[in-house]
């Protein structure tokens, strides 16, 4: 699943994070959007995508799920205690 947060300002331009469930995915839907892969933001397990209006109206006209911040943060926060638990024998 493809996720987007809400749109916000800073320093007079507005964008949004798009992340997903695997960074395949995300890469994938990515390029299908048009959005080049220097622009994607690795930072451990906070990986997105920054985007503005138009391109996040557009991952949503093409299924990406609408989130709040609050989700966003909860989504990545899990993401890294997946990432912490220790493998399964």
């Amino acid at each position: 699943m493809i996720y987007v947060d809400q749109l916000c300002n800073y320093n007079g331009r507005h964008w949004c994070h798009m992340t997903a469930d695997g960074e395949d995915e995300l890469h994938r839907f990515a390029l299908a959007l048009g959005i080049q892969r220097r622009w994607y933001q690795n930072k451990g397990y906070k990986w997105h995508y920054d985007l503005d209006p138009i391109r996040r109206q557009l991952a949503v006209q093409r299924g990406a799920a609408e989130i709040n911040s609050r989700q966003m943060v909860r989504l990545m926060q899990e993401r890294r205690s997946h990432e912490a638990a220790p493998a399964s024998r």
